[in-house]
């Protein structure tokens, strides 16, 4: 026991460390060819945190672990959107891009209800299944998603370069450098989020929870705290709309993507117990995006942001009682 946890604290040390890095070479770049962060967030940024639970996804399909992968892909997205943009808030209240509003978050409520619509459409009567024809529509949802804001930012960004080609950022960046950080984050991030889900499974294990519990609870925050720890430090360095990007960009990607290659590699055989998780997954994105048409626009406050924590210190509690 006493090992698993030394083992948790050295993956939250690369957590920290690596999400230091990833923010700091993606923000670099971004500042070196013009490019909005939040761009940066929805791309490099969100697969470059999502990589743990890609991992989780691989490896649980090969394993027949099934209700670990809907749990982790589920839970990760309450995470995002309840206890991080919660902290977030808690931090500093954060204004919100309106382009983040108005195309990523419902694209995001967009990917919730697909899946609820996958599973009613299911025709087993006691399970939700996910097959290769699914993970494939899944996964080209995904790829259009994730080229439209590429393509949509594609004019301004060369607009931006051309306009301040002959003008000197603030700093002398180095490309080569920032793509270093990029991949040491990653690597970091990546192993860091093995050693925090692999030994709280574990440990988890030895209390006898459900596998479903595990994946909702501690494997998905254990693979969220990437998103968690990139957005904090975003946050305190004034990057929202990094951290916001990567958080959105996350959610999509978890629900097309990650289910997607799951379903592609194995048929994904899913408890309907899992039906109030993707209800609650709907409800709290339909919140996230009230918000910002609430009080002030495009911003959540701290009072927000204490409904958020609070909604997901039920939802934990829900869990177990």
């Amino acid at each position: 026991m006493f090992f698993y946890v030394i083992m948790i604290i050295i993956g939250f040390a690369f957590l920290v460390v690596g999400a230091d890095f990833l923010v700091k070479g993606a923000s670099n770049i971004a500042k070196k060819f013009y490019i909005p962060e939040t761009l940066i967030g929805l791309t490099i940024v969100a697969i470059g945190t999502s990589a743990p639970e890609l991992i989780i996804t691989i490896t649980s399909a090969n394993s027949g672990a099934t209700d670990l992968i809907i749990g982790n892909a589920i839970g990760s997205n309450l995470c995002n959107l309840l206890l991080i943009i919660g902290i977030m808030t808690i931090i500093k209240p954060i204004t919100i891009d309106k382009d983040v509003v108005k195309i990523h978050i419902p694209a995001s409520l967009f990917s919730a209800i697909i899946i609820l619509f996958m599973e009613i459409a299911s025709f087993a009567s006691t399970q939700f299944v996910l097959d290769k024809i699914d993970g494939i529509i899944l996964v080209t949802m995904f790829s259009l998603y994730f080229s439209y804001p590429i393509f949509v930012e594609i004019k301004d960004i060369i607009k931006s370069y051309r306009v301040n080609k002959n003008l000197k950022t603030e700093k002398n960046i180095n490309i080569l450098t920032s793509i270093l950080f990029i991949i040491i984050g990653a690597i970091l991030l990546k192993y860091g989020g093995d050693f925090v889900v692999d030994y709280a499974s574990n440990i988890a294990r030895e209390f006898n929870l459900s596998e479903r519990v595990i994946g909702l609870t501690i494997v998905a925050i254990g693979t969220a705290m990437p998103e968690m720890v990139t957005s904090i430090i975003a946050v305190i360095k004034k990057d929202t709309d990094l951290a916001i990007g990567n958080l959105v960009g996350s959610c999509v990607l978890n629900l097309l993507l990650i289910l997607g290659i799951g379903a592609i590699i194995t048929p994904l055989n899913f408890s309907k117990d899992f039906n109030q998780n993707i209800m609650l997954l709907i409800i709290s994105t339909l919140l996230i995006l009230s918000f910002n048409f609430i009080g002030k626009k495009y911003t959540i406050t701290r009072k927000k942001g204490f409904i958020l924590l609070l909604i997901f210190s039920i939802y934990i509690i829900g869990l177990f009682v």
